[in-house]
């Protein structure tokens, strides 16, 4: 079955960069759209970056031109680049394929902080 496995994560200081991985399995992030999302405690999960089958990506209006969402057909992974991370980027970043989403994986925790 699809899984996904994020992994990155960390403390980081306001203007530092961090690069998020996501290692799936059970599916072909090549021939599938996939996204991220964050989730900040008492609030929804919200979505944050897409990127196409086709390699097309489209990202929230907070983070566009600090988050790059790359894929590695290879090893089967996707990855998120956060560039100049703000204390609004904290939270627990998911991927998950689209438009039908597989069970969530456990989330990786980005916290941003000096």
């Amino acid at each position: 079955q699809v899984q996904f496995v994020e992994s990155g994560g960390d403390l980081v200081q306001p203007g530092g960069s961090l690069r998020l991985s996501c290692a799936a399995s059970g599916m072909s992030v090549a021939d599938t759209n996939m996204a991220w999302y964050r989730q900040v405690p008492g609030k929804d999960r919200d979505w944050v970056a897409a990127l196409t089958s086709r390699g097309l990506t489209s990202y929230t209006n907070s983070v566009k031109g600090r988050f790059a969402f790359t894929r590695d057909n290879g090893k089967n992974t996707v990855e998120l680049q956060i560039s100049n991370a703000k204390p609004e980027d904290s939270g627990v970043y998911y991927c998950n394929q689209w438009p039908h989403m597989a069970t969530w994986g456990r989330g990786t925790q980005v916290t941003v902080s000096s």
